[in-house]
């Protein structure tokens, strides 16, 4: 198993990916348009994939600090956004390789913090970012939709 940048020709099965890992923990209920979104993530940064073989198990999204952020405050932010791992795949150490790669990418890159954020419910990746050494910011977190929270978690490099 390796990670690397997502090739063009891959970027439909990634967005797709995405969509069917965020589904199957129920993570879409309350934010259903946020699927179109999670198909069409990838343009203002770089699209990474786990891969065994040809088989994509899960992806992440590095992107540097633009003016339309989620989280990131300025050129030394980068974000994690659009992490995934295929139902199929979880549990095999691919969320691991992945959160280290985008680190490290981010890092090459010049960040010196590396943000994301989390829904409250996702637990096995709050646990596999906090081991990571991410850090909750809850000064940073947000609501995308009324009554619905997201939480913030930064790593300084």
């Amino acid at each position: 198993m390796i990670v690397r940048a997502a090739r063009a020709e891959e970027l439909a099965e990634v967005g797709e990916l995405r969509v069917a890992a965020y589904t199957s923990q129920h993570l879409l209920d309350r934010v259903p348009w946020y699927a179109d979104r999670l198909r069409r993530l990838g343009e203002h940064g770089e699209v990474l994939v786990a891969v065994d073989g040809d088989k994509i198990l899960g992806t992440a999204l590095l992107e540097r600090w633009h003016e339309d952020s989620e989280l990131a405050a300025g050129p030394a932010d980068a974000e994690i956004r659009a992490f995934a791992v295929a139902p199929d795949a979880q549990g095999r150490g691919v969320g691991r390789m992945l959160v280290r790669a985008v680190v490290e990418r981010a890092a090459e890159l010049g960040a010196r913090r590396v943000l994301l954020s989390t829904q409250p419910i996702m637990l096995a990746a709050q646990r596999l970012y906090e081991e990571a050494g991410f850090v909750r910011a809850p000064e940073l977190d947000f609501e995308p939709a009324q009554g619905f929270t997201m939480l913030a978690y930064q790593k300084e490099l």
